[in-house]
């Protein structure tokens, strides 16, 4: 069994903080997770409501530069929002300029309200699909040919030319919950996500990817399953009803109690083959929750592998 990883989701809804503490609260969540956590990751939207957002390729490459010994991801691009060969050219960049700690999550996008207000095209589903497997393969072209030639039904490149390649290639992470993005993963992914919300869903969903991996002859060990999951730790009940109360995970309140208690919760998620969390663990200034998971949760799990 590989070792459990952890990645931060660092708070991006609720920085309303003077600017100043925001950025010192990021510094602190950073040398918490340090040595402990693998990775960062920074969702990739341009507005939600009214709440604060941070563009998120900006955001990324800043935290990149600002703390080089962890990896660095997006949870996950919007294919919607950039022509896939800039976007190649983009990530090419980044892993170059992060010394290969870029990490390639994409999905084929979700949210029509930031796209109308926005002014960025939003197909319907089957479309966004489509679009998202040709832009996977102008991606991976552009990654490892030099002028690269593709004529899609959505997209196409002509001569196109990427240099300095990215060194090593960027593991490819697609999220994915329906059929056909699920067949995708099992064509271009290295990696795999999911929000996680129960057992039982993630179980179910684990068990269709193996069948898309089957159908069409890949070993379905072969793509990581990593899953994006709220966590609430703390030493006691009373500072666990402060967390909880004050923030709210993306998927519902997702796994809560005391190291221990977490551990628990993380065990049958892992014997699923899930192995890599990104989490998000509350909001700033507290960073029990990190705390807890760095220094006995994440020990506790791999002390089992």
């Amino acid at each position: 069994m590989a070792n459990v990883e952890f990645g931060w989701m660092p708070p991006v809804g609720d920085n309303t903080l003077p600017r100043q503490e925001f950025m010192g609260n990021l510094q602190r969540g950073l040398d918490t997770i340090v040595g402990h956590f693998d990775s960062v990751w920074f969702p990739d939207h341009v507005q939600f409501d009214d709440s604060h957002f941070l563009e998120g390729w900006t955001t990324l490459t800043y935290l990149a530069a600002r703390e080089p010994r962890l990896k660095y991801g997006h949870i996950v691009l919007c294919q919607l929002f950039r022509n896939p060969a800039l976007l190649a050219k983009m990530a090419a960049t980044l892993q170059y300029l992060s010394q290969g700690n870029f990490i390639a999550g994409i999905g084929a996008g979700w949210n029509e309200a930031e796209c109308k207000a926005y002014n960025i095209p939003y197909p319907g589903p089957g479309q966004r699909v489509d679009e998202l497997d040709e832009a996977l393969q102008i991606m991976k072209a552009l990654w490892r040919e030099d002028h690269v030639t593709f004529e899609g039904k959505y997209h196409r490149v002509t001569d196109a030319f990427c240099q300095p390649k990215p060194e090593p290639i960027p593991p490819i992470m697609v999220a994915a919950f329906q059929p056909r993005m699920l067949h995708l993963v099992a064509r271009h992914a290295d990696w795999w996500n999911i929000g996680y919300r129960d057992l039982d869903s993630a179980r179910e969903l684990v068990t269709k990817l193996d069948a898309a991996c089957e159908a069409i002859g890949r070993d379905p060990k072969t793509i990581r399953r990593t899953a994006m999951i709220g966590c609430y730790c703390a030493p006691n009940e009373q500072k666990l009803q402060e967390l909880t109360s004050k923030h709210k995970g993306p998927f519902g309140p997702g796994l809560t109690g005391t190291p221990k208690q977490v551990v628990e919760q993380f065990k049958p998620i892992v014997d699923l083959g899930i192995d890599y969390f990104m989490i998000n663990g509350g909001g700033f200034p507290d960073t029990t929750s990190l705390e807890l998971l760095a220094h006995e949760v994440l020990p506790a799990l791999n002390a089992r592998t």
